[in-house]
Protein backbone atom coordinates (compact mmCIF):
# COMPACT_ATOMS: atom_id res chain seq x y z
CA UNK A 1 0.00 0.00 0.00
CA UNK A 2 3.00 2.30 0.32
CA UNK A 3 3.20 2.74 -3.45
CA UNK A 4 -0.45 3.85 -3.47
CA UNK A 5 0.19 6.43 -0.76
CA UNK A 6 3.21 7.70 -2.68
CA UNK A 7 1.19 7.92 -5.89
CA UNK A 8 -1.49 10.00 -4.12
CA UNK A 9 1.13 12.39 -2.75
CA UNK A 10 2.83 12.76 -6.14
CA UNK A 11 -0.49 13.36 -7.94
CA UNK A 12 -1.60 16.03 -5.48
CA UNK A 13 1.89 17.58 -5.51
CA UNK A 14 1.72 17.80 -9.31
CA UNK A 15 -1.70 19.45 -9.04
CA UNK A 16 -0.37 21.95 -6.51
CA UNK A 17 2.61 22.70 -8.76
CA UNK A 18 0.28 23.41 -11.69
CA UNK A 19 -2.03 25.54 -9.55
CA UNK A 20 0.62 27.76 -7.97
CA UNK A 21 3.66 27.29 -10.15
CA UNK A 22 2.18 27.51 -13.65
CA UNK A 23 -0.77 29.87 -13.21
CA UNK A 24 -3.45 27.20 -12.85
CA UNK A 25 -5.00 28.91 -9.82
CA UNK A 26 -5.29 32.21 -11.71
CA UNK A 27 -6.92 30.51 -14.70
CA UNK A 28 -9.44 28.77 -12.45
CA UNK A 29 -10.15 32.03 -10.61
CA UNK A 30 -10.90 33.85 -13.90
CA UNK A 31 -13.11 30.99 -15.10
CA UNK A 32 -14.98 30.93 -11.79
CA UNK A 33 -15.51 34.71 -11.78
CA UNK A 34 -16.87 34.64 -15.33
CA UNK A 35 -19.18 31.78 -14.41
CA UNK A 36 -20.52 33.68 -11.40
CA UNK A 37 -21.24 36.76 -13.53
CA UNK A 38 -23.02 34.74 -16.21
CA UNK A 39 -25.15 32.88 -13.68
CA UNK A 40 -26.02 36.05 -11.77
CA UNK A 41 -27.18 37.75 -14.96
CA UNK A 42 -29.30 34.73 -15.89
CA UNK A 43 -31.01 34.79 -12.49
CA UNK A 44 -32.82 38.03 -13.30
CA UNK A 45 -35.11 36.47 -15.90
CA UNK A 46 -35.96 33.53 -13.66
CA UNK A 47 -36.76 35.87 -10.76
CA UNK A 48 -39.16 37.84 -12.96
CA UNK A 49 -40.72 34.61 -14.18
CA UNK A 50 -41.08 33.36 -10.61
CA UNK A 51 -42.76 36.61 -9.61
CA UNK A 52 -45.23 36.11 -12.44
CA UNK A 53 -45.87 32.55 -11.26
CA UNK A 54 -44.59 30.85 -14.40
CA UNK A 55 -44.19 27.08 -14.28
CA UNK A 56 -40.63 25.83 -14.01
CA UNK A 57 -39.24 29.18 -12.87
CA UNK A 58 -38.47 27.96 -9.36
CA UNK A 59 -36.66 24.85 -10.56
CA UNK A 60 -34.66 26.88 -13.07
CA UNK A 61 -33.71 29.41 -10.40
CA UNK A 62 -32.56 26.67 -8.03
CA UNK A 63 -30.40 25.18 -10.79
CA UNK A 64 -28.72 28.54 -11.30
CA UNK A 65 -28.23 28.92 -7.56
CA UNK A 66 -26.45 25.58 -7.40
CA UNK A 67 -24.25 26.59 -10.35
CA UNK A 68 -23.44 29.91 -8.67
CA UNK A 69 -22.42 28.12 -5.48
CA UNK A 70 -20.17 25.79 -7.48
CA UNK A 71 -18.43 28.65 -9.32
CA UNK A 72 -18.14 30.60 -6.07
CA UNK A 73 -16.38 27.70 -4.35
CA UNK A 74 -14.14 27.00 -7.35
CA UNK A 75 -12.56 30.43 -7.06
CA UNK A 76 -10.34 31.71 -4.24
CA UNK A 77 -11.99 31.31 -0.86
CA UNK A 78 -11.46 30.77 2.83
CA UNK A 79 -13.71 27.70 3.00
CA UNK A 80 -11.30 25.54 1.05
CA UNK A 81 -8.41 26.82 3.15
CA UNK A 82 -9.83 25.74 6.48
CA UNK A 83 -11.43 22.49 5.26
CA UNK A 84 -8.42 21.40 3.23
CA UNK A 85 -5.90 22.49 5.82
CA UNK A 86 -7.78 20.79 8.63
CA UNK A 87 -7.98 17.56 6.62
CA UNK A 88 -4.22 17.49 6.08
CA UNK A 89 -3.30 18.62 9.59
CA UNK A 90 -5.61 16.55 11.76
CA UNK A 91 -6.57 12.89 11.91
CA UNK A 92 -10.15 12.95 10.63
CA UNK A 93 -12.13 10.55 8.48
CA UNK A 94 -13.19 11.45 4.95
CA UNK A 95 -16.86 11.06 5.91
CA UNK A 96 -16.52 13.32 8.93
CA UNK A 97 -14.65 16.04 7.07
CA UNK A 98 -17.12 15.86 4.16
CA UNK A 99 -19.95 16.36 6.66
CA UNK A 100 -18.07 19.35 8.08
CA UNK A 101 -17.67 20.78 4.58
CA UNK A 102 -21.40 20.42 3.92
CA UNK A 103 -22.36 21.87 7.31
CA UNK A 104 -19.98 24.81 6.82
CA UNK A 105 -21.43 25.66 3.41
CA UNK A 106 -25.02 25.50 4.67
CA UNK A 107 -24.11 27.52 7.77
CA UNK A 108 -22.56 30.15 5.50
CA UNK A 109 -25.88 30.37 3.65
CA UNK A 110 -27.63 30.65 7.01
CA UNK A 111 -25.42 33.61 7.92
CA UNK A 112 -26.49 35.38 4.73
CA UNK A 113 -30.17 34.81 5.56
CA UNK A 114 -29.66 36.08 9.11
CA UNK A 115 -27.72 39.15 7.98
CA UNK A 116 -30.34 40.15 5.43
CA UNK A 117 -33.25 39.45 7.78
CA UNK A 118 -31.77 41.49 10.63
CA UNK A 119 -30.38 44.18 8.34
CA UNK A 120 -33.68 44.80 6.58
CA UNK A 121 -36.01 44.46 9.56
CA UNK A 122 -33.91 46.17 12.22
CA UNK A 123 -31.91 48.73 10.23
CA UNK A 124 -33.59 49.08 6.85
CA UNK A 125 -30.34 48.28 5.04
CA UNK A 126 -30.07 47.85 1.28
CA UNK A 127 -27.58 45.94 -0.83
CA UNK A 128 -24.77 48.45 -0.32
CA UNK A 129 -25.01 48.35 3.47
CA UNK A 130 -25.28 44.54 3.48
CA UNK A 131 -22.19 44.15 1.33
CA UNK A 132 -20.29 46.68 3.45
CA UNK A 133 -21.17 44.79 6.64
CA UNK A 134 -20.03 41.52 5.07
CA UNK A 135 -16.79 42.93 3.68
CA UNK A 136 -15.77 45.31 6.46
CA UNK A 137 -16.85 43.33 9.53
CA UNK A 138 -17.61 39.70 8.83
CA UNK A 139 -14.76 39.05 6.37
CA UNK A 140 -11.98 40.01 8.83
CA UNK A 141 -13.79 38.21 11.65
CA UNK A 142 -13.97 35.06 9.54
CA UNK A 143 -10.35 35.11 8.47
CA UNK A 144 -9.33 35.93 12.03
CA UNK A 145 -11.27 32.90 13.25
CA UNK A 146 -9.53 30.76 10.63
CA UNK A 147 -6.16 32.02 11.89
CA UNK A 148 -7.17 30.92 15.39
CA UNK A 149 -8.10 27.47 14.07
CA UNK A 150 -4.65 27.21 12.50
CA UNK A 151 -2.92 28.30 15.69
CA UNK A 152 -5.00 25.85 17.69
CA UNK A 153 -3.96 22.99 15.40
CA UNK A 154 -0.31 23.98 15.73
CA UNK A 155 -0.53 24.32 19.51
CA UNK A 156 -2.25 20.96 19.84
CA UNK A 157 0.51 19.35 17.77
CA UNK A 158 3.18 20.92 19.97
CA UNK A 159 1.42 19.74 23.11
CA UNK A 160 1.07 16.23 21.68
CA UNK A 161 4.79 16.07 20.94
CA UNK A 162 5.54 17.14 24.49
CA UNK A 163 3.30 14.36 25.79
CA UNK A 164 4.57 11.85 23.26
CA UNK A 165 2.66 8.66 24.09
CA UNK A 166 4.20 5.31 24.79
CA UNK A 167 3.72 2.63 22.18
CA UNK A 168 2.81 -1.02 22.14
CA UNK A 169 5.38 -3.52 23.31
CA UNK A 170 6.86 -5.78 20.68
CA UNK A 171 5.84 -9.41 21.29
CA UNK A 172 9.21 -10.75 20.15
CA UNK A 173 11.66 -8.52 21.98
CA UNK A 174 9.58 -6.90 24.68
CA UNK A 175 10.58 -3.38 23.71
CA UNK A 176 8.54 -0.46 22.46
CA UNK A 177 9.49 0.70 18.96
CA UNK A 178 7.32 3.81 18.75
CA UNK A 179 3.69 4.94 18.84
CA UNK A 180 1.22 2.94 16.79
CA UNK A 181 -1.01 4.60 14.17
CA UNK A 182 -3.91 4.27 16.62
CA UNK A 183 -1.96 6.15 19.26
CA UNK A 184 -1.01 8.78 16.71
CA UNK A 185 -4.66 9.45 15.88
CA UNK A 186 -6.21 12.59 17.26
CA UNK A 187 -9.70 12.53 18.74
CA UNK A 188 -11.52 15.47 17.17
CA UNK A 189 -14.75 16.32 18.90
CA UNK A 190 -17.58 18.81 18.80
CA UNK A 191 -15.31 21.71 19.70
CA UNK A 192 -13.22 21.21 16.56
CA UNK A 193 -16.32 20.84 14.39
CA UNK A 194 -17.88 24.04 15.70
CA UNK A 195 -14.62 25.94 15.26
CA UNK A 196 -14.31 24.88 11.61
CA UNK A 197 -17.96 25.54 10.80
CA UNK A 198 -18.00 28.88 12.58
CA UNK A 199 -14.82 30.12 10.90
CA UNK A 200 -16.29 29.44 7.46
CA UNK A 201 -19.85 30.55 8.23
CA UNK A 202 -18.92 34.00 9.53
CA UNK A 203 -18.37 35.29 5.98
CA UNK A 204 -21.61 35.01 3.94
CA UNK A 205 -21.57 34.51 0.19
CA UNK A 206 -21.99 37.79 -1.72
CA UNK A 207 -24.19 36.07 -4.30
CA UNK A 208 -26.50 34.80 -1.57
CA UNK A 209 -26.78 38.32 -0.14
CA UNK A 210 -27.64 39.69 -3.58
CA UNK A 211 -30.31 37.05 -4.16
CA UNK A 212 -31.86 37.49 -0.73
CA UNK A 213 -32.06 41.28 -1.03
CA UNK A 214 -33.64 41.06 -4.49
CA UNK A 215 -36.18 38.43 -3.48
CA UNK A 216 -37.06 40.42 -0.36
CA UNK A 217 -37.81 43.51 -2.44
CA UNK A 218 -39.86 41.40 -4.89
CA UNK A 219 -41.92 39.78 -2.15
CA UNK A 220 -40.61 36.25 -2.82
CA UNK A 221 -38.17 36.00 0.08
CA UNK A 222 -38.91 32.30 0.67
CA UNK A 223 -37.50 31.58 -2.78
CA UNK A 224 -34.41 33.61 -1.82
CA UNK A 225 -33.89 31.53 1.32
CA UNK A 226 -34.24 28.31 -0.69
CA UNK A 227 -31.83 29.68 -3.29
CA UNK A 228 -29.24 30.62 -0.65
CA UNK A 229 -29.35 27.09 0.78
CA UNK A 230 -29.01 25.58 -2.70
CA UNK A 231 -26.02 27.87 -3.27
CA UNK A 232 -24.59 26.32 -0.12
CA UNK A 233 -25.05 22.87 -1.65
CA UNK A 234 -23.27 24.05 -4.79
CA UNK A 235 -20.41 25.34 -2.68
CA UNK A 236 -20.30 22.05 -0.79
CA UNK A 237 -19.90 20.14 -4.07
CA UNK A 238 -16.41 21.66 -4.29
CA UNK A 239 -15.44 21.77 -0.61
CA UNK A 240 -16.34 18.09 -0.19
CA UNK A 241 -13.91 17.27 -3.01
CA UNK A 242 -11.28 19.37 -1.21
CA UNK A 243 -12.03 17.45 1.98
CA UNK A 244 -11.56 14.08 0.24
CA UNK A 245 -8.34 15.24 -1.41
CA UNK A 246 -6.90 16.56 1.85
CA UNK A 247 -7.66 13.34 3.74
CA UNK A 248 -6.12 11.33 0.89
CA UNK A 249 -3.01 13.52 0.96
CA UNK A 250 -2.55 13.04 4.69
CA UNK A 251 -3.11 9.31 4.36
CA UNK A 252 -0.64 9.12 1.49
CA UNK A 253 2.04 10.94 3.48
CA UNK A 254 1.61 8.75 6.55
CA UNK A 255 1.03 5.42 4.80
CA UNK A 256 4.69 5.15 3.87
CA UNK A 257 5.52 5.65 7.56
CA UNK A 258 2.83 3.36 8.97
CA UNK A 259 5.33 0.86 10.36
CA UNK A 260 7.96 3.45 11.24
CA UNK A 261 8.57 4.56 14.81
CA UNK A 262 8.59 8.13 13.57
CA UNK A 263 4.97 8.11 12.37
CA UNK A 264 3.71 9.95 15.45
CA UNK A 265 6.37 12.65 15.26
CA UNK A 266 5.83 13.13 11.52
CA UNK A 267 2.06 13.31 12.03
CA UNK A 268 2.39 15.99 14.70
CA UNK A 269 5.02 17.89 12.70
CA UNK A 270 2.60 17.90 9.77
CA UNK A 271 -0.15 19.24 12.01
CA UNK A 272 2.09 22.00 13.36
CA UNK A 273 3.32 23.01 9.91
CA UNK A 274 -0.12 23.09 8.31
CA UNK A 275 -1.61 24.85 11.32
CA UNK A 276 0.98 27.62 11.13
CA UNK A 277 0.49 27.87 7.35
CA UNK A 278 -3.28 28.25 7.79
CA UNK A 279 -2.72 30.92 10.42
CA UNK A 280 -0.26 32.84 8.21
CA UNK A 281 -2.53 32.84 5.15
CA UNK A 282 -5.58 33.75 7.24
CA UNK A 283 -3.73 36.63 8.88
CA UNK A 284 -2.85 37.96 5.43
CA UNK A 285 -6.54 37.72 4.49
CA UNK A 286 -7.48 39.56 7.69
CA UNK A 287 -5.06 42.41 6.97
CA UNK A 288 -6.29 42.63 3.37
CA UNK A 289 -9.90 42.86 4.56
CA UNK A 290 -9.20 45.66 7.06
Amino acid sequence: MRWLGGAVVLALAALALWLWGYGGAESIARWAAEGQRDVQQAMASYLRALKRGEAGAFVGLMGLCFAYGFFHAAGPGHGKLVIGGYGVAAKVSALRLSALALASSLAQAGTAVLLVGVGVLAFGWGRTQMSAAADQWLAPLSSGAIALVGLWLAWRGIQALRRKPTSETCASCGHSHGPTPQQASEVNGLRDALAVIGAVALRPCTGALFLLIITWSMGIFAAGIAGALVMGLGTASVTVLVALASVSLRSGILTSLATDARVFSVSMALQITIGLAIAAVAMQMTLAAL
